[in-house]
């Protein structure tokens, strides 16, 4: 028999591994067979490295990235990167410029952003919504003085390349001057977590402590040269996300983890507990195109002056909700017992179904048989504090709507 700490590693590794794969985390599935064939996944730069590392790969959004690694389960890899820091291969997202004097226009056209108003080297969460209100794509826009730098999910790269090659080819027969770039040459890599800047700092000529959360800058990053380092992550923590060139990503990766702070990498399973304890959305499962920002309490995205203008796709629908409110609502959900996974029915005391999860998984920063998880209800039952009940298999789960982040999060702020 197994110890019994042996024992709860391995049915996390299960329901945090395997079910990235299956049942678990269902959107990771849904984004792979959205974007792959029967064709061999492909690489990021950073794959032999991976594997070198003992990175045990799975297939997402077409790409082989590592769930964990060996020398460290997911469970304790979530714990590190909330007490030290954790680095993280992002180099399957999408990244692109967009450049000309109507670039501006060009991105705000898709999206709910308020680009022009961003202020140089600085960034905001964004989306790309359709004609009826439900969001294409959640990313984040850069105004970097020259151009606008883009970074959208690697699970959509299918539909962004088109959508905003359409728009472009749209506004050149207009005369607009804009021209896209993919980016194709660079990875990107995100070091998460408080001891972030300890390790980052000695490595690089950018004063970190003047780079605030969402801001960006270029400098030079364990002798690297053009590294784009941008104040942003996706596990709640302080971190950066850093663009650097392929051939030289490794490189940068081993400086990272030879530094002080105690770095260490992680992968999928840790950036999914992590980013659900943040409150924060996955593309595919807890947004995708039926949704729209109301119903997915993602309105603080739409600044007051897209709000006064609208133009963008699907306003009418997303400022009339806005105005008169939603039908339904995302929100959190604590529970304990058995961990509710996603499509999980939501019921109130009465038995009826009231809403369903869209993620959810056992907390390891919380701890004590706690879990996390989200999903839609009725506007009925939205209120935080509403007791309701969580149909996992054939029993009902006692849980109670929770405000979001469920863990505080820890962004730095310049003050």
């Amino acid at each position: 028999t197994q110890p019994y700490p042996a024992m709860l590693e391995n049915k996390l590794v299960t329901m945090l591994g395997q079910g990235i794969l299956r049942r678990n985390v269902p959107e990771f599935v849904k984004i792979s067979l959205r974007n792959s064939s029967s064709e061999t996944p492909a690489k990021t730069c950073l794959y032999d490295f991976h594997v070198a590392s003992g990175g045990k790969m799975v297939d997402f959004a077409g790409y082989a990235m590592p769930v964990q690694y060996t020398s460290m389960g997911i469970s304790a890899s979530h714990n590190h990167t909330r007490t030290n820091c954790s680095l993280f291969d992002v180099s399957h997202m999408l990244q692109t410029r967009v450049h000309g004097k109507d670039r501006f226009d060009f991105i705000e056209s898709l999206t709910v952003a308020d680009a022009k108003n961003l202020n140089a080297n600085h960034g905001a969460l964004t989306l790309f919504t359709n004609e009826k209100g439900g969001i294409i794509d959640d990313l984040i826009v850069t105004n970097a003085e020259e151009h606008l730098y883009v970074v959208s999910n690697a699970g959509c790269r299918d539909n962004d390349i088109p959508l905003m090659s359409s728009k472009e080819k749209e506004m050149k027969r207009m005369g607009k001057d804009v021209t896209l770039e993919f980016i194709e040459d660079r990875g990107l890599v995100a070091l998460q977590g408080p001891t972030m800047m300890t390790c980052l700092q000695p490595l690089t000529n950018i004063d970190l402590s003047k780079l605030g959360f969402m801001s960006s800058t270029v400098g030079v990053v364990a002798g690297i040269e053009g590294c784009r380092v941008t104040r942003c992550g996706y596990t709640g923590e302080d971190g950066v996300e850093i663009s650097v060139l392929e051939k030289d990503c490794a490189n940068l990766v081993e400086a990272l983890l030879s530094s002080a702070g105690n770095p260490a990498l992680a992968g999928l399973g840790a950036r999914d507990s992590l980013r659900l304890e943040a409150g924060l959305c996955l593309y595919g499962n807890d947004i995708d195109a039926t949704t729209t920002p109301v119903e997915a309490t993602l309105a603080w995205t739409i600044p007051k002056t897209r709000r006064a203008t609208g133009g963008f796709p699907g306003a009418d629908i997303i400022l009339k909700q806005l105005k008169e409110g939603a039908d339904k609502k995302r929100v959190g959900f604590l529970s304990k017992g058995p961990p509710a996974r996603g499509h999980t029915n939501v019921l109130d005391a009465e038995g009826n179904k009231v809403g369903e999860l869209t993620s959810g998984c056992p907390s390891p920063s919380i701890g004590s048989g706690t879990n996390v998880s989200m999903g839609y209800v009725n506007k009925s039952v939205s209120k935080v504090g509403t007791p309701l009940f969580l149909q996992v298999r054939n029993k009902k789960i006692e849980t109670t709507v929770s405000k979001m982040p469920f863990v505080p999060s820890n962004y730095f702020y310049l003050k």
